[in-house]
């Protein structure tokens, strides 16, 4: 079973950065590792449903982003330690969320496609 844990997330202030990490582990049933993954990250705020962040290709050549997010988060993994990392600047209050690691296999990565997620890391943006 692939299990993924994220960590990082923390109070901070609004125009601040944080980098969220996740690390993977564990094989799924099929034989398949991490590294085979499209690995991503989704976030939910208070009230709100789930939605999506940004993802990374297995090999990490190809990245792609939310509009809200765009030019603000990146998006990288590290295949050789299993772990996928969310880069935050520039954070604004409406960043506030409880952001969640996630693994899939289509591409681009949708809510749908996701087969593995982790339990999330509450990031709070104070002003």
């Amino acid at each position: 079973q692939v299990q993924l844990v994220e960590s990082g997330g923390e109070l901070v202030q609004a125009g601040g950065s944080l980098r969220l990490s996740c690390a993977a582990s564990g094989r799924a049933p099929s034989g398949r590792t991490f590294s085979s993954y499209v690995m991503g990250w989704f976030r939910q705020a208070p009230g709100k449903e789930r939605e999506f962040v940004a993802a990374t290709y297995w090999n990490g050549d190809s990245s792609y982003y939310a509009e809200p997010i765009k030019g603000r988060f990146t998006v990288s993994r590290d295949s050789a330690n299993n772990t996928v990392y969310l880069q935050m600047d520039l954070l604004k209050l409406e960043d506030t969320a409880v952001y969640y690691c996630a693994a899939g296999s289509t591409w681009p990565l949708s809510l749908n496609g996701i087969e593995y997620w982790g339990k999330g890391t509450l990031v709070t943006v104070s002003s």
